[in-house]
């Protein structure tokens, strides 16, 4: 395949000095890191707010599933918006949505009256989340992004780490409306810090295709939504009719933008993005990642606590080596991947990644001591670091500066997609049969279908690794060929 762009693009006449591109980089990712950290943290608080609300299991599980939603479906058109309007001021105008959803969260007398706040909380992380991404590959020159977005993959594992243990401690010390609260003056800082160091840059792109808007709208509303509810819903007819309409609305979305041009406009997604062999690969690696990312906590805290005994911040504290050495090695990935040809980098990642959960299979399916899961946890923390901020650095290094908006609008979706993915089909696997029946005793430790189900749910995981390995293999180096 051809490159989009050349391999080696002039920088940017916009390009500011690395010490005010770094200043925007810690703007930015304080507003990424607000948006990842609500994920983490708001799970802990849902027992209360069922509690408190009256709410059925049912309505409480829509507050978590309806931001993700609300996330996922516009993410191809506001990363559009940001190259029509300009980043920087979509992504303010995400920090305001959110923080405007978390004080109407906050706030939030009814269960229904949360969701929609909820909703509004996702659409302002959805305006802001493509934007992060294609301001940093724009402010920095192409040959230190490996570095900054490794510092920026740093902020998935303070999230990670900060918001079960911050989210414990809001919730049991000022209730379940503080998790909501303390995002307040950590978007209007955000803010601040984005108006006095995000640079303006210039916009370029020319039209929005919004015939191609509406049928994507319509069309990952109806895949995500059959996905995450096929489970629950024990794949009833009605999510088949759901899936099937997505398909059939991605099948009018493609060609949409194959003939935009002939229609008079620029295309949502231009395809000609996916004529950079990087660019293919290193998205599909990225749905793998949010497979990983979104799903591998559900058997191991459920494991932990409901099979092994453990509380839940026993659990906590048994997982925290992941978060701790992922924070310590992604900055020395990142450099690795301005010097190092990608695909060793990725495929050792997921070479890493592949070995800790098979390993943690192992254990979880055995009488051994639940500590003991601790050491494929740090594997998974180091493989993890290999990828996510090299994987983004190497996907976007060639994309030219009037598609980044787009680009990172369809990585970040694929990301999110893969997320939701991973955790129907995780969910699927823990909830098969046979859940009570005793299957052995060994050392004192029950062994039940349900215990096995929690294991075999991390095969799945491996599987979609396995995709992520062998499309890292198809990454090449086009930074110092």
């Amino acid at each position: 395949m051809t490159s989009p762009v050349a391999p080696t693009p002039p920088a940017l006449p916009t390009l500011p000095p690395e010490k005010e591109a770094w200043k925007a980089m810690f703007a930015l990712s304080l507003g990424f890191f607000i948006s990842l950290l609500d994920q983490t943290m708001v799970t802990v608080a849902l027992s209360s707010i069922q509690r408190d609300l009256g709410a059925t299991v049912n309505q409480v599980t829509w507050v978590p599933a309806a931001f993700l939603l609300a996330v996922v479906v516009p993410l191809l058109f506001t990363g559009r918006l940001g190259d029509k309007y300009g980043q920087r001021k979509i992504f303010m105008l995400g920090l305001v949505l959110y923080g405007t959803g978390a004080v109407a969260a906050a706030l939030a007398p009814t269960v229904g009256f949360l969701i929609s706040a909820r909703v509004v909380m996702g659409l302002g992380a959805s305006l802001q989340m493509p934007q992060t991404m294609a301001i940093i590959n724009r402010i920095f020159d192409r040959t230190r992004r490996g570095r900054a977005l490794g510092m920026w993959g740093i902020v998935g594992s303070v999230a990670a780490l900060t918001g079960p243990l911050l989210g414990g401690f809001m919730v049991g010390a000022f209730g379940w409306h503080a998790v909501f609260w303390i995002h307040v003056p950590l978007a209007t800082t955000a803010f601040f810090l984005a108006l006095k160091w995000v640079p303006a840059l210039p916009t370029t792109a020319r039209a929005i295709d919004y015939p191609s808007v509406a049928v994507s709208l319509v069309a990952l509303s109806c895949v995500v939504l059959g996905i995450q509810q096929g489970s629950e819903a024990g794949w009833a007819w009605w999510i088949w009719v759901l899936l099937a309409v997505g398909a059939g609305c991605i099948g009018v979305f493609l060609k949409l933008q194959a003939n935009a041009a002939a229609r008079g406009t620029e295309a949502l997604v231009p395809l000609q993005l996916f004529t950079d062999r990087n660019y293919c690969a290193g998205t599909l690696a990225i749905v793998a990642m949010g497979f990983m990312a979104a799903s591998m906590m559900i058997p191991i805290m459920l494991w932990l606590q409901d099979i092994r005994g453990l509380t839940a911040g026993q659990a906590g504290l048994l997982v925290t080596p992941m978060a701790v050495l992922s924070m310590l090695v992604s900055p020395v990935a990142g450099i690795l991947a301005d010097r190092v040809d990608p695909r060793r980098l990725a495929s050792s990642g997921f070479s890493i990644l592949l070995v800790g959960f098979l390993i943690a299979w192992g254990i979880m399916r055995s009488d051994a001591s639940a500590w003991w899961l601790m050491v494929p946890v740090s594997l998974l923390g180091v493989g993890q670091s290999f990828i996510w901020g090299s994987n983004a650095a190497t996907t976007m290094r060639d994309i030219a500066p009037q598609l980044m908006g787009s680009a990172s609008g369809v990585y970040n979706t694929s990301r999110q997609v893969g997320s939701v993915i991973g955790v129907a089909a995780v969910s699927a696997v823990i909830q098969m049969g046979g859940s009570r029946e005793i299957l052995a005793t060994e050392s004192g430790v029950i062994l039940t279908a349900q215990s096995h189900n929690f294991a075999n749910s991390l095969l799945v995981i491996v599987v979609m690794l396995a995709v992520g390995l062998i499309s890292s293999l198809f990454l090449r180096d086009t930074l110092h060929k």
